[in-house]
């Protein structure tokens, strides 16, 4: 019980009164000092990315404690590791002039270099275990084990003897370690989205989002689950959490499922599949998404672009499964719903930031302006109606929990970027990738299958960011040597690692549902692979076919998005409808084929597929006694 406490995530505490009041400037003056830094200011990647931490660090010492037990009350080696963060932050900035001559191994560093840069690694590994528990924290311990003892590990694992002094120099004062990019794209892109986000939670956008979707699919079978789907997708693409999600839609839309006969495991399994994919979802996207486009050099607005038409398939998949297996079982909807109009008379103004979130994207903004333009146009857009309205409280409120929410991907952005750096450093990175060539047999198929394993299984023990970063550069070059493209590629390790929070063994957003749900969190996470079966499938498919990509003519485009909803059609009958055997194999082979990139094969079954969904829907209406009769009186 003991080691439990001391290895898992700490628990953030809850604060009242004057703390709270405190803790909520602190955090909103250090948001103002990011998005400052981002926007006016122009120093140094490394610079930025020190300051960030360290000021991170400092908040997130006080706010996060040191075990899931922890009391509210700051103990005093809290007080003593926040202190020492400032201090850390103080002293990297005074020797800043020092750190931009800086040449990496030229000589060894001084004394005072060294124990700060010692400090902050043990910092470092202290907020990853706080903000993300035992996986990441024992991937990092290993890894950096690696570094200091793997000249013991005879070939071809092993490398050169590295000392200490190399070891805190390349991992603390470069942009190669703990400063790399996952914590450059944490201290811009990723911060200010979530800055976005929580602003526009403040707002009410988040029930804006709930109540849209109850309007438009309440009342059909299945209702509820719809709801979740529909708004776990809109307020994911904001948050970039599935677990985050789970818990904030979660606590509205499971509830209502079960009230209404849903199972307790198909309540929080449709959460579930419909929270994990919001970070998938254009035109915010999460915070792995930034970091694809950083690492691999492809404008952000390219990947966007790239990720919608498989974002939404997806949720086309999952809300077809809800469907019918509502038919099915005789779920029935929501009667109690507001009309659409309604809703939207008092949330039209949410519409705004999103158009110019979506507009500024197009005409090439980076995402830093893109996420400051959105925040503006959502403030200014509140003030038009009095029920949306951001006063000055709010407005601080919600830059502080921007703060608050950063602390967990502060956190693994960090430990990511000690274990890139150490990768790096040892060049276990190319050895890794040799290793899956050859296990694979260069074949790209087999390579993809494994590198789908590592994502998941990296994903497993830590979250999505990290998971995605450290499998691109683990088989990133196995990926070039086959030949395949570099932003599918990419694509696909996102995926995989995003599913990783709904797969079993270590299910996270699962585990965040089964508190609400009253339910075993593995039988939710089986049911909800399951309903995320389209996620596992699409990204082979991407790879094989990249139109679906919206790479290519517009003909493959259009075709690959028609053959792509077909094919998730026909996967969510052959999953959800009772069928014979042989019927649902043709049906499967039918979906595959509509995804195919040979349009001789892909156009024909679209075709047929859609002709004999209108003959079924037409003969079905002509035989329904309620539709005549509708028929009838509408004569």
């Amino acid at each position: 019980m003991a080691l439990a406490k001391l290895v898992g995530t700490g628990r953030r505490r809850s604060f009242d009164g004057v703390p709270r009041q405190t803790l909520t400037v602190a955090a909103a003056i250090f948001a103002v000092g990011v998005v400052y830094a981002n926007i006016f200011a122009l120093p140094d990647a490394l610079l930025i990315g020190i300051l960030f931490v360290c000021g991170i660090y400092a908040l997130l010492f006080l706010t996060v404690g040191p075990t899931s037990t922890s009391t509210d009350r700051i103990g005093i080696a809290d007080w003593v590791l926040s202190g020492a963060s400032v201090a850390c932050g103080i002293y990297f900035f005074t020797i800043r002039a020092d750190l931009a001559n800086h040449i990496t191994l030229l000589r060894p560093l001084p004394g005072d270099q060294l124990f700060f840069g010692t400090l902050l690694l043990a910092l470092t590994i202290e907020a990853a275990r706080r903000t993300t528990g035992i996986g990441l924290t024992i991937v990092l311990l290993i890894f950096l084990a690696y570094n200091l003892w793997g000249h013991l590990i005879p070939p071809p694992l092993g490398h050169g003897f590295i000392d200490f002094g190399s070891f805190v120099d390349v991992l603390m004062y470069t942009t190669d370690g703990v400063f790399g990019v996952p914590i450059q794209v944490a201290a811009s892109y990723v911060f200010l989205f979530v800055m976005f986000g929580s602003v526009l939670s403040h707002a009410g956008g988040a029930e804006f989002m709930f109540q849209l979707a109850a309007a438009l699919t309440g009342r059909s079978p299945g209702g509820p689950a719809k709801i979740a789907v529909i708004s776990s997708g809109m307020y994911g693409m904001i948050s970039g959490s599935p677990t985050s999600d789970v818990a904030t839609t979660g606590s509205i839309t499971i509830p209502i499922m079960k009230r209404l006969g849903y199972s307790p495991r198909f309540a929080g399994a449709v959460e579930v599949a419909a929270s994990t994919g919001g970070a998938a979802m254009p035109p915010v996207m999460g915070s792995a998404a930034f970091i694809l486009a950083e690492y691999t050099g492809i404008d952000y607005r390219n990947v966007v672009l790239a990720a919608l038409i498989p974002a939404i398939l997806y949720y086309i998949g999952v809300y077809l499964q809800v469907h019918f297996r509502a038919v099915r079982q005789g779920l029935q909807g929501v009667k109690d719903v507001d009309p659409v109009q309604e809703t939207l008379k008092t949330g039209w103004v949410f519409v705004i930031p999103l158009v110019v979130i979506t507009v500024a994207l197009l005409m090439g903004y980076t995402p830093t302006y893109v996420a400051v333009y959105g925040t503006v146009a959502l403030v200014v857009a509140s003030l038009l109606t009095k029920r949306t309205r951001m006063t000055p409280r709010k407005m601080l409120e919600g830059l502080g929990e921007a703060t608050i929410r950063m602390l967990p991907v502060a956190g693994a952005c960090a430990a990511a970027g000690l274990i890139i750096g150490g990768l790096t450093m040892t060049g276990l990175a190319l050895k890794t990738s040799s290793l899956v060539l050859m296990l694979s047999g260069s074949g790209p198929f087999v390579v993809l299958l494994l590198a789908a394993g590592i994502a998941i299984l990296l994903g497993l023990g830590m979250p999505t960011p990290s998971a995605y970063i450290l499998a691109a550069v683990l088989v990133g070059p196995a990926f070039t040597v086959v030949g395949l493209p570099l932003l599918a590629s990419n694509m696909f390790l996102l995926y995989f690692a995003l599913l990783s929070a709904l797969t079993p063994p270590i299910a996270v957003a699962a585990y965040t549902a089964s508190a609400i749900a009253d339910e075993d969190p593995m039988k939710i996470a089986v049911t909800s692979v399951k309903l995320a079966a389209i996620g596992f499938i699409l990204p082979f498919f991407f790879v094989w076919n990249e139109a679906l990509l919206a790479q290519g003519s517009a003909l493959e485009i259009g075709v690959a998005a028609l053959g792509g909803i077909v094919a998730t059609t026909l996967l969510a009958l052959a999953l959800e409808v009772e069928l014979k055997p042989i019927v649902r194999v043709v049906i499967l082979a039918a979906a595959a084929a509509a995804l195919s990139p040979y349009l001789f094969l892909s156009i024909p079954v679209t075709v047929l597929a859609i002709a004999l969904g209108i003959w079924r829907r037409t003969g079905k209406l002509a035989t329904d006694p309620a539709h005549q009769e509708r028929t009838i009186s509408q004569r």
